[in-house]
């Protein structure tokens, strides 16, 4: 189980499960840490936000960010292990340059051929050129 992997040290401090990285709540810019800043993975530990009823206890990896109703960053998780989704505010302190690769994904592996947006926008009504 991962969670065994990841010793609490003290004071809310950890030892990411993920990438090895000595994690303290110092610089999250709340009370509460709920990932790493530096590959941004967390752990499957709960069903509902604290109640570490979640029995996988998998790493969860940071797979997109969204934008909340007050423009607060969040990040998406998914469980290597089971699958489950969970939203996470984004800390202070996260790697940014983490955070924007994440961001853009979608720009640079988009779900559909690029060779194809012409055909593809031509279906959806309109001209099918870019020119």
């Amino acid at each position: 189980m991962a969670y065994q992997k990841q010793k609490n040290i003290k004071n809310g401090a950890f030892v990411c499960a993920a990438c090895g990285a000595r994690v303290t709540p110092e610089g999250a810019g709340s009370a509460q840490r709920n990932h790493c800043p530096e590959c941004l993975c967390s752990l499957h530990l709960d069903t509902q936000p604290g109640d570490r009823a979640a029995g996988c206890g998998g790493v969860m990896e940071a797979v997109g960010v969204w934008v909340r109703h007050k423009g607060e960053w969040a990040l998406i998780h998914r469980c290597r292990i089971c699958g489950c989704l969970h939203s996470n505010r984004i800390a202070a302190d996260d790697n940014p340059i983490k955070l924007m690769s994440i961001a853009m994904r979608p720009l640079f592996e988009p779900p559909f051929p690029l060779e194809r947006i012409e055909e593809m926008t031509a279906l959806m009504g309109g001209n099918g050129s870019l020119k």
